[in-house]
């Protein structure tokens, strides 16, 4: 029995000991099952009328990412695909702050959830890249893969 003046030099107890799993994972919050509803509308329009229903869409539910992973990639390359994919990532880590998600930890494509920022985020890589933003396009390819690294690219 260790004296009361003496620290114990006992080894700790190993049932008092927790080990993290590793990184921690963010799954965001499931859409708006109206948002995903009017989404899949506008991916149904006709190609001459599919970019305006999506914008209807991101302008009624702006915090809907699939939303504007959407239109990133349906939009011309240049400032309009750039833009889109920006607010789309924007909103996105938002969201993840908002779902707990502290800078780092994994963000899974597995999730349908995450998706739309994922999305985004890959959109904005291959936009920079098209715009000559060949540094925010390096970050963005970084970025994914520590996000998911094992993610569809």
């Amino acid at each position: 029995m260790p004296d009361a003046g003496m620290p114990d030099d006992s080894p700790p107890d190993s049932s008092r000991i927790a080990f993290t799993s590793g990184s921690d994972e963010t799954v965001l919050p499931t859409p708006d099952p109206s948002a995903v509803a009017a989404t899949d509308a506008a991916l149904a329009e006709p190609a001459d009328r599919r970019r305006a229903a999506l914008s209807a869409v991101a302008e009624h539910w702006p915090r809907h990412l699939e939303a504007w992973a959407a239109l990133a990639e349906l939009a011309t390359p240049g400032a309009d695909r750039y833009a889109f994919a920006r607010v789309g990532y924007h909103r996105g880590l938002d969201a993840l702050r908002a779902a707990g998600w502290r800078g780092s930890g994994h963000v899974r494509w597995v999730h349908a959830e995450n998706r739309g920022f994922l999305r985004s985020l890959a959109a904005l890589r291959d936009a920079a890249a098209a715009i000559g933003e060949d540094d925010e396009a390096e970050r963005c390819r970084i970025f994914l893969r520590q996000l998911d690294p094992s993610a569809p690219r």
